[in-house]
């Protein structure tokens, strides 16, 4: 009746069906986990556009002018006087040691790079 190689074609057959079917079947639940991600990107881009809307409402210099009206007394807030900012000259000078900076206040990064060492 059957001959071994008619049984072993059978076989291949069978296999190369089956494998037809699970390849199918996974690159079928990759496609859906694309799509399932392309959907949330696409979410997350428009709540992102949302939110840039939101600022640019909320910092409206209009707005933020009422508001600071609106709570001058609260907050304390008044205009900045001519007499209030200074020049450079004017800054008290920090004095600098080179011992300030080799005391090992963290301030020296010992991270050995790819420069020339000594």
């Amino acid at each position: 009746m059957f001959r071994t190689t008619d049984i072993v074609l059978i076989v291949v057959m069978v296999s190369a069906a089956a494998f037809t079917y699970k390849t199918k079947h996974e690159a079928e639940n990759h496609l859906e986990e694309v799509r399932r991600l392309q959907s949330q990107i696409t979410f997350e881009r428009d709540s992102i556009d949302v939110l840039h809307a939101d600022w640019s409402v909320l910092t409206q210099p209009s707005r933020l002018q009422r508001l600071t009206e609106n709570f001058r007394d609260e907050l304390e807030l008044y205009p900045a006087q001519p007499w209030q900012f200074a020049t450079i000259s004017e800054l008290a000078r920090r004095p600098l040691a080179i011992e300030d900076l080799i005391a090992g206040d963290g301030l020296i990064d010992e991270t050995a790079t790819g420069s020339i060492m000594q």
